[in-house]
């Protein structure tokens, strides 16, 4: 047997007031109902389990208070953090978030993106796998990109500052004595990826050390595809002695494969990942990492998009982008000696 949801109607009736009275008092517009009155309202409200329909609310108000979330990759401990940000700023804005996982899969991303415009989300927080600028324009509503937002040009977007964070695990590696070092650098339709690239291209270049385009992996961002690429880096006739991965899940599938090779990290060769989730300080040896603000940027991204709804900002899009910093532990250690 379906139980009755209690109404507006009886919401009123319990109150003793007009239904107009109630559904003013009800959504917070007390302007113009006496104190007596409102006490009465939501006694009726409390004593029946009234909710009011939200549904129906956003169609009178064009608001449905919900953002969407749309994070790559639910498994990778870094997106947690990073939703915890994003979820408690805006519930201080009195709305909710909804996450979706694209799983680095554009088409999936796409169906998401959909879901957003067809059930009226007010705003969008992304980091994009596969969505163009111009798709994310068509949608009409605010929208903060995760990410370095270069290829995202009419939107605020909140990073790290990603070739910063590869040039300082590369100085780092240097200066233990690395010359051949190798870059694991995942591949994403975001600029992310060519950043990384692009900072080790450079590095390598102040440094005078010849380019070797065989100690570049581009690969998926999971655990097999680090073990994979780390297993070609050290087939190579002179594999690196060290290798940066482009995040902490691909620098422990690099850890395994080392093992799986009879490699020893760090005495044969230094691994490095970036982020520094929670197992990066788990793993043996432990993972020496580059720090991201995780929190910070979900929570800043959030900040913006309701500075972005509210419009008590301009038109001109910002770019904030987090430092990072170097977490020394156990994998990573001076070359060993030339046999």
């Amino acid at each position: 047997m379906s139980i009755r949801r209690p109404t507006i109607i009886d919401v009123a009736r319990l109150a003793g007031v007009s239904k107009a009275t109630a559904s003013r008092v009800v959504a917070g517009n007390n302007d113009l109902v006496r104190e007596d009155t409102r006490v009465r309202v939501m006694e009726a409200v409390r004593q029946l389990g009234y909710e009011r329909n939200a549904i129906a609310g956003s169609l009178r108000t064009n608001h449905t208070f919900l953002i969407a979330l749309s994070i790559p990759d639910i498994t990778n401990p870094f997106w947690p953090e990073v939703a915890r940000g994003v979820q408690d700023t805006l519930e201080v804005g009195g709305y909710a978030t909804v996450t979706v996982n694209s799983d680095w899969n554009a088409d999936r991303e796409r169906t998401y993106i959909r879901m957003v415009r067809r059930n009226r989300f007010d705003g969008l927080i992304i980091n994009p796998t596969g969505a163009t600028n111009a798709e994310l324009a068509a949608l009409g509503i605010p929208i903060v990109v995760i990410g370095s937002g270069d290829s995202y040009p009419d939107f605020d977007s909140v990073g790290s500052d990603t070739e910063r964070a590869t040039e300082q695990a590369l100085d780092y590696l240097y200066q233990l004595g690395h010359r051949r070092i190798g870059l694991i650098a995942g591949q994403s339709a975001s600029s992310t990826s060519y950043n990384r690239y692009h900072g080790y291209v450079h590095f390598l270049a102040a440094r005078h050390i010849p380019l070797d385009e065989s100690r570049v992996i581009r690969c998926e961002f999971s655990d097999q595809a680090g073990f994979v690429a780390m297993q070609q880096l050290l087939s190579l006739p002179e594999p690196p002695t060290a290798v940066v991965t482009a995040n902490d899940v691909l620098a422990v599938g690099a850890l395994k494969a080392a093992r799986a090779m009879n490699r020893s990290v760090p005495d044969d060769v230094s691994i490095m990942g970036m982020d520094d989730i929670y197992v990066a300080a788990t793993t043996f040896p432990a993972l020496t990492t580059i720090a991201k603000q995780k929190y910070e940027i979900g929570a800043k991204a959030a900040e913006l998009l309701l500075e972005r709804m509210s419009g008590d900002y301009g038109t001109e899009p910002r770019r904030v982008r987090f430092p990072c910093t170097l977490v020394v532990r156990g994998s990573t250690a001076s070359p060993p000696e030339p046999k």
